[in-house]
């Protein structure tokens, strides 16, 4: 295979100031641990700001940056082993060693991320609240928790996200309902015969709306990764992102990190999908009555911004059947979202069940006669 396109990546040791091993950053806490001596090294807090940036410079910028260097080669400066990370990674351990590994991000990414919220549950932790979800589950198999406890492998993740600010002004048009009643007669059957009675039947008034609505959106959130399932990392939110901090490559070190996998102007597109369900509710609002119909609206963006940022989530997976089921735990709060097995035995043990019960529960009625009484008064 042709080296041209390889090229020797820039990496970041943290030695322990004791015994030289390499330090690993410990969740929950500000500082890198050594694992063999128990030395604790101090990381310096920095203060630096965290800030926005314009997305349509940067978008110009993207348009005329150079292509990615290629295929980066590291050299492990433990045990001189030379490999690669996968393409979408460039934080994790050496395959020889198990050394802890962190490499620059400028080589294969033209945006680097500039913040990152550090672990806060360490593995014990996260293995105590998947352990807690598992239990939680309502019709899973017996035996899944056994196979999920043996089989999954928790492994820490940094996940490379965007966070977009946006002003909006939407142009709508459509129509509001309002609901009125009109006493209108009506024949039914009533203890066997046909007789006329006067009901108030709902009717609505349709009136043609059109309008305007605006709205700030800050920090909407989207994943860059496609690594791991979007509607399971959405369903990790909230993140607390107002304790962002600078990027710093010693809270990576001891886990994987990926670049992101989503571009920038992709990552839009999705945030402005976000944006599109909070506007359709603000016209709905605005249009009032009791039904709204919405029939089309456009959306004009200002003053946009971006964020590039890392969140910490434990991810593994377990297989059940010959199948493979994800999960995932947000490194901040411990939250669990995952996919799962059912029992179809369970189910339909309940829903067997529930027929029974529901089948004696109107026998009982009926022997009362609270059936007949109420058939009554109907």
């Amino acid at each position: 295979m042709s080296n041209k396109n390889i090229t020797e990546t820039k990496i970041d040791r943290f030695p322990c100031s004791q015994c030289g091993a390499l330090l690993v950053f410990k969740p929950g806490s500000q500082h890198l641990t050594c694992q063999y001596c128990g030395t604790e090294n101090e990381i310096p807090q920095r203060f630096d700001e965290i800030r926005e940036y314009d997305f349509s410079q940067a978008l110009k910028e993207l348009a005329h940056a150079k292509p990615a260097a290629g295929i980066a080669q590291i050299h492990c400066d433990a045990c001189g082993a030379g490999f690669k990370f996968a393409s979408s990674v460039h934080a994790g351990d050496c395959p020889f060693c198990g050394a802890a590994i962190v490499t620059s991000t400028e080589q294969a990414r033209p945006i680097t991320p500039k913040s990152l919220l550090p672990f806060a549950i360490d593995h014990n932790q996260a293995k105590h609240q998947f352990r807690q979800w598992l239990n939680s589950l309502w019709f899973a198999p017996s035996k899944v928790k056994k196979y999920a406890d043996s089989d999954a492998k928790l492994t820490g993740v940094y996940i490379p996200y965007w966070t977009f600010d946006s002003d909006t002004e939407t142009d709508y048009f459509g129509a509001r309902g309002d609901i009125y009643y009109v006493s209108e007669e009506v024949q039914t059957v009533r203890d066997g015969k046909l007789v006329t009675e006067v009901r108030q039947v709902q009717h609505i008034n349709w009136t043609p709306v059109s309008g305007r609505v605006e709205r700030f959106f800050d920090d909407v959130l989207v994943g860059a990764s496609r690594s791991l399932p979007r509607q399971i990392i959405d369903q990790l939110e909230p993140w607390d992102l107002a304790n962002l901090i600078p990027y710093d490559e010693s809270y990576l070190s001891g886990f994987n990190s990926e670049y992101y996998q989503v571009n920038l102007d992709q990552g839009f597109d999705e945030a402005k999908r976000k944006m599109d369900n909070a506007i359709y509710r603000d016209i709905a609002f605005d249009i009032g009555g009791d039904q709204q119909r919405i029939d089309r609206f456009n959306t004009r963006h200002s003053n946009t911004t971006f964020k590039h940022c890392l969140l910490p989530v434990w991810s593994a997976a377990f297989r059940y059947q010959n199948k493979a089921y994800r999960f995932i735990i947000n490194g901040r709060t411990g939250k669990v979202q995952g996919e799962r097995p059912y029992s179809y035995w369970k189910i339909a043990f309940a829903v067997i069940a529930g027929t029974l019960a529901l089948a004696g529960i109107l026998m009982l009625l009926d022997r009362s006669g609270m059936l007949q009484q109420a058939q009554t008064y109907r």
